[in-house]
């Protein structure tokens, strides 16, 4: 077990129609009868029974024909909008509003002693994949030194748990290297288009979508690192907040796990704006390491919040879980620190489903 504090850290929006005279004289309600509709026939009332009946039922042939040729200019045209959009076609049926699942997932530190990070978030990638999210929904932020590193005792092949199968095959190059830094996260969040035109991929979401954020990385009181530079939990809320503020989500959710995470969180994020989050620590603790065994690789393989949730996403049934289900199992799973909730706690009670997994 080593505390992620012993490890070195790396820096880093009326018609008014004049109402006919109401008169008892037939005479002038017939006239005013054929101001409004000239083209029908003149009916005299006083002719004979007879031709009074052939004239009514001419007159009534006229109307029909009238609002026959009304219902035709008027009415059908209008059908095929109407069926349009009463009928939306919708491409998602795991989250509560029928919008799109994105998922990002950051590793914010660098180097071969933060192995475990990048690990966790390679694993994270396949586990999003093997849950139907298309790659298009999937960002990818790490810094890309630990598979090749010459520490790393198996080339190109990076595990997370003794044993465990290979999980850097695959995963994208979404961002890596110097493109790990607080500015290009925030950035990619809010959909830039100055990242989008250099073909980056960033979260392009709407008022009907949800969003999933993981990140792992070191941290200390209200701050976490990256290579070069800090994020702290009053720029993180408020680039959040203007997310909520923009409509560019239905609801948040963010998996955060650093050394005193639960900072980041405590006096920043309120219940009311459809975020919720889960800590690996509270705001005055470290978060802890897991599978750190020289004789398998000279550094720790993965840690204890993100190793249970990874496992509770691979092996449970996410779509009759609740995310309150899966933050008990990964509390229950994290013996060396206290795993936290803030924000709008009502979300916990939605499948998992609802974040995690693509169209079904």
């Amino acid at each position: 077990m080593v505390n992620r504090l012993q490890v070195g850290h790396q820096w880093q929006s009326t018609v008014s129609v004049d109402n006919l005279n109401k008169s008892n004289n037939n005479d002038n309600r017939t006239q005013q009868f054929m101001v409004m509709f000239p083209s029908l026939p003149t009916i005299n009332y006083r002719q004979s029974p007879k031709l009074y009946l052939t004239e009514f039922l001419c007159l009534m042939a006229s109307i029909l024909s009238l609002c026959l040729l009304l219902l035709v200019v008027c009415i059908l045209p209008v059908q095929p909008v109407l069926q349009s959009n009463s009928t939306p076609t919708h491409t998602h049926t795991t989250t509560a509003t029928n919008g799109t699942n994105w998922i990002v997932l950051v590793a914010g530190s660098a180097g071969i002693a933060n192995y475990g990070d990048q690990a966790n978030v390679y694993r994270a990638y396949h586990a999003a994949r093997a849950h139907g999210v298309p790659d298009k929904n999937i960002i990818v932020m790490y810094t890309d030194d630990i598979a090749y590193n010459k520490q790393n005792p198996t080339p190109g092949i990076v595990i997370n748990e003794p044993n465990g199968p290979d999980v850097y095959n695959g995963v994208p190059k979404d961002y890596i290297g110097d493109d790990v830094n607080p500015i290009t996260f925030l950035a990619l969040l809010r959909g830039d288009r100055t990242l989008e035109r250099n073909h980056k991929k960033v979260v392009k979401s709407g008022p009907n979508d949800n969003i999933f954020i993981y990140f792992i990385d070191h941290g200390s009181p209200d701050e976490v690192r990256f290579p070069h530079a800090k994020l702290f939990g009053a720029e993180l809320n408020a680039a959040l907040r203007d997310l909520y503020d923009r409509k560019l989500f239905n609801k948040l959710v963010f998996y955060l796990e650093s050394c005193e995470s639960g900072s980041m969180f405590e006096k920043y994020l309120p219940n009311n704006i459809n975020i919720y989050a889960t800590t690996a620590a509270n705001p005055k603790e470290p978060s802890m390491f897991m599978y750190c065994d020289d004789k398998i690789r000279p550094f720790c393989l993965g840690s204890y919040y993100s190793n249970s949730w990874l496992d509770n996403w691979e092996h449970m049934d996410i779509y009759t879980e609740t995310l309150q289900q899966q933050y008990d199992y990964i509390r229950s799973h994290t013996n060396k620190s206290h795993v936290m909730q803030y924000g709008d706690l009502s979300i916990a009670k939605l499948p998992v489903s609802y974040f995690l997994a693509g169209p079904k």
